[in-house]
Formats: C-alpha cells, structure tokens, sequence
C-alpha cells in the first residue's frame, strides 16, 4: 500500500495512553512506515516489513566483504614475506578462523 493509492476521507480514533502512542510510534518508524499507515496495514491483517532487518543486513554484508579482505591481505603477505612476523602456522589458522566467521556470517544473512 503505496503513500497515495486512494484518497483517504475518513479518520478513525484510537484512544492510547502516551506510552502506547510513543511505541507505536516507534513501531511504525521502523518500518519505514506513517503511524497512520502503520495501523491501517495492521488493522488489514498485512505484516508491515522493518526497514531495520535490512540495515542490519547491509551490516552483516559489509563485516562479511572487511573479513574477505582482511583474509586476502594474509594471503598476500603470506606469498610475499613468507616466515616474517609471526609463524606461517598462526597466520593460516587465523585465516581458517577469518573463513569460519565469514560463512557464519553468511548462513546469517541468508536465515534473514
């Protein structure tokens, strides 16, 4: 239900205490949605979408591309200064846990 579908010419009251009125309010700021289109989409049995599942998968997405290319730059200092700093043992194994998280991350955003 788009912002102007149809004219709108009739109110309706719905009588809240302040505390209810701010969390709705809230509510329908998460959904990116008015609190009058917010009560209607509620009141017409849809289930409005939060646009805060997509920020927090934009998140998820940006931490997964920094753990790539954190991994890649190990990589690269592996192949150019190989046994420099630290043992070629420790930076692989931080390697194998930079892929572990990043497929967590991964089987994250997908479940949303």
């Amino acid at each position: 239900m788009g912002k102007h579908d149809r004219p709108r010419s009739h109110a309706l009251k719905v009588w809240t205490t302040p505390a209810e009125r701010a969390e709705i309010e809230r509510l329908a700021a998460t959904t990116g949605l008015s609190v009058s289109a917010y009560l209607r989409t509620l009141g017409l049995a849809y289930t409005p979408k939060s646009i805060l599942d997509a920020e927090r998968v934009g998140d998820l997405l940006k931490a997964c591309g920094d753990l790539g290319r954190l991994g890649g730059l190990l990589k690269l200092w592996l192949v150019e200064r190989p046994g420099q700093g630290v043992p070629e043992t420790d930076v692989r194994r931080i390697l194998d846990q930079i892929a572990e998280a990043r497929e967590q991350i991964v089987e994250k955003v997908a479940a949303i």
